[in-house]
């Protein structure tokens, strides 16, 4: 039943923080910690983040099946081979594999030296600095459809950095957006598409570590925790993308520093351990 009640509260966590530019994997690492829970581990982390991409494929469903539709198309009929939803399609698979390869060949440095509670806090302040310039000296001149593969290729960079936690895979497209002169809700709404197929990859990849007892929850606290990070997750898409298009991420940019700046002071006073 314990087990249950932490599911529930990570699952939240996962919910809340997976679409904002805070890292998501950053707290599922750091609040366990301050409840006493443990690490829950790197594959407890990627498959309850199934959920908040489901969530995504639901929310931007139209979006998807569009996209993917005229892509599918463009492979057999030429006269597709040029529309914005096609190349769109080349855009976030080509995105994609900078994270697909770094991820399988950095597979154990990121299961266990990147996990470290010093590095997320030093990643969660660094990447706030980044955020804070990049939201600051956007230009926001550039709508999605006016992105190409130079920025797909840079945008998808960017993404392959939160396989170091604290880093948070939407804060760093995103910020890199922005220096490209994107839009907030342009960069925003990417980060969310170039995620999908990342993050379900990971989930699925990582199922297998479940019944292995790689992490202390087991498959029904998984479970239990992916429900719950889906209907928050679908809830705080919404929330974002109307934040963003009329605010900055300064907030957050805040919010980063100061958990990144408390972690380090409760590691340095032994109250937490890294």
């Amino acid at each position: 039943m314990l087990d249950l009640l932490k599911a529930v509260v990570l699952g939240l966590i996962q919910g809340l923080t997976e679409f904002l530019p805070v890292s998501s994997s950053a707290h599922l690492r750091i609040f366990p910690e301050w409840f006493g829970w443990g690490d829950p581990g790197a594959a407890f982390t990627a498959v309850i983040q199934i959920g908040t991409e489901l969530a995504v494929l639901i929310y931007f469903r139209k979006d998807i099946w569009r996209i993917a539709s005229t892509w599918v198309r463009s492979l057999f009929r030429p006269e597709y081979r040029g529309h914005a939803d096609a190349r769109m399609g080349w855009y976030v698979i080509v995105g994609s594999l900078p994270i697909v390869l770094l991820g399988i060949a950095l597979k154990d440095v990121i299961e266990r030296d990147f996990r470290n509670l010093w590095i997320i806090a030093a990643a969660l302040i660094v990447m706030g600095v980044i955020l804070g310039v990049a939201d600051r000296t956007a230009t926001q001149s550039r709508e999605l459809k006016q992105i190409g593969l130079k920025h797909a290729l840079l945008l998808g960079g960017a993404q392959a950095l939160a396989l170091v936690p604290g880093v948070s895979r939407s804060g760093a497209t995103i910020s890199m957006g922005l220096f490209l002169g994107l839009t907030r809700e342009a960069a925003t709404r990417f980060a969310f598409l170039l995620a999908i197929p990342a993050v379900v990859g990971a989930g699925l990849f990582e199922l297998k570590e479940i019944p292995d007892g790689e992490n202390t929850y087991g498959w029904g606290p998984t479970i239990v925790a992916t429900i719950v990070s889906f209907v928050v997750g679908y809830a705080a898409i919404a929330w974002l993308l109307r934040y963003v298009s009329t605010r900055s991420y300064a907030p957050f940019v805040v919010y980063r520093i100061a958990l990144g700046l408390l972690t380090m002071g409760l590691l340095a006073a032994g109250v937490l351990s890294a």
